[in-house]
């Protein structure tokens, strides 16, 4: 059953690109009204695709014009943009105090906060790109400041393109996003790897990729049962002697576990450098 239009809050979403996208139509597939959703971009095709899929939506080439009015603000902009944009909205913020979801990786919430003048409450997100289609994973976190209200607002909003876990430090964000922001890269590597292998051994392009495909979403719907945990389930599909464990003696001689470890690290590296570089005060 959807949510009556009314049940929703104004909505501002400052950044119309393809995250900012799946969310709205997840909000509208949940029963929120297009009309109670604006969105501000200064491109005007980014603008005029969203108007062509959701009629009644309300659309600015002006931050300040979208958020004006609304009681929940989602930043959808590069963390290299968010400080400028954030601090010209401040005026806008001390007027209407609202519930702030940024999706910007690195940024921390102090800093969204403080760019808003301190009074507007702030939720960080890192939703990933499988949100496109409803199947996102998203990180949430607030600072225990943060109403329990506010927080179940910005979780449903979240968990409208898919599931959502809260984690309890904003260091936990910088995880989040190596593990899960930027983890569907790792499996579209593997599975781009695996296709192209399968052609080498023979496989028409075609059958490599639909059996690459259809093993990762397989595996990962069996994974997701929750019956055992993936470790088991390796196991599981490893006779020994046979060809499964002759593939992974090759990953365990090449060090995969390591590879993985240092790719996860680097990631979250690079978050907390975004928040050094682009943390300060325009």
């Amino acid at each position: 059953m959807t949510s009556q239009p009314e049940s929703w809050p104004r909505i501002a979403v400052i950044g119309g690109g393809q995250m900012a996208r799946a969310l709205v139509g997840g909000w509208v597939a949940r029963g929120a009204d297009p009309s109670r959703i604006a969105v501000a971009d200064p491109d005007p095709r980014q603008l005029a695709w969203l108007t062509a899929q959701f009629p009644g939506l309300g659309v600015h080439t002006d931050n300040a014009g979208a958020a004006a009015g609304a009681t929940v603000w989602l930043l959808a902009v590069k963390p290299q943009q968010l400080a400028a944009v954030v601090s010209a909205l401040a005026p806008v913020a001390a007027t209407v105090h609202p519930l702030v979801i940024s999706i910007a990786a690195g940024i921390r919430a102090a800093n969204i906060a403080r760019w808003l003048g301190g009074t507007a409450e702030v939720v960080r997100a890192m939703p990933n790109r499988p949100a496109l289609i409803g199947a996102g994973a998203s990180g949430l976190y607030a600072d225990p400041s943060v109403p329990e209200e506010s927080r179940a607002l910005a979780g449903r909003l979240i968990e409208a393109v898919g599931s959502a876990a809260w984690v309890p430090a904003e260091a936990d964000i910088d995880a989040v996003t190596s593990v899960s922001g930027s983890g569907p890269a790792y499996f579209f590597l593997l599975i781009e790897l695996l296709e192209s292998a399968g052609i080498a051994e023979g496989l028409a392009p075609e059958v490599a990729r639909r059996l690459a495909i259809d093993t990762a979403a397989g595996a990962a719907a069996l994974a997701r049962q929750g019956h055992d945990d993936p470790a088991t389930l390796r196991a599981q599909v490893t006779s020994k002697g046979g060809t499964t464990a002759a593939a992974l003696a090759v990953f365990e001689a090449a060090d995969l576990r390591g590879i993985v470890g240092r790719a996860v690290a680097a990631a979250a590296s690079r978050s907390r450098e975004l928040a050094a570089e682009f943390g300060r005060d325009p």
